[in-house]
C-alpha cells in the first residue's frame, strides 16, 4: 500500500473544515423550543444555548404552587437543551465520522 497523497489529504481537511464552520453557523443561527407540562410551559433558546423566550400558559399559575411552576420552567428549558445537543450532533455528527476517514491524521 502506497503513501497517501498529502495535497489531496489537506484538500480533504480544507473541505471538512469549510463544511465544519457552515455546520457551526447554522447551529448557532438556530432556535429550539423546549416544552414541559404538555406545553403548559415553553422555552426556547437560541443556537449558543442562551434562554430567548418563555411562555407560561395562566393555567399552571397557582400562587400556592411555585414548586410546580419552577419545575416546568426547567424542563421546559432542559428539554430546549437536549434538543440543541441534538441538532448539532446531526448537523457535527457526519463531518466528525469524516474527520476519522482522513486517516487519523488530525
Amino acid at each position: 500500500m502506497g503513501q497517501p497523497d498529502m495535497s489531496q489529504i489537506i484538500a480533504e481537511a480544507q473541505a471538512m473544515q469549510a463544511r465544519l464552520q457552515v455546520a457551526q453557523q447554522e447551529i448557532l443561527a438556530s432556535t429550539v423550543e423546549g416544552v414541559a407540562g404538555n406545553g403548559l410551559v415553553k422555552a426556547t433558546i437560541d443556537g449558543t444555548g442562551k434562554a430567548i423566550a418563555l411562555n407560561i400558559s395562566p393555567e399552571v399559575v397557582d400562587p400556592s404552587d411555585l414548586d410546580t411552576l419552577q419545575d416546568l420552567v426547567l424542563g421546559a428549558l432542559s428539554d430546549a437543551h437536549q434538543k440543541l445537543a441534538k441538532l448539532a450532533e446531526e448537523k457535527m455528527g457526519p463531518l466528525a465520522q469524516g474527520m476519522d476517514s482522513l486517516g487519523g491524521i488530525f
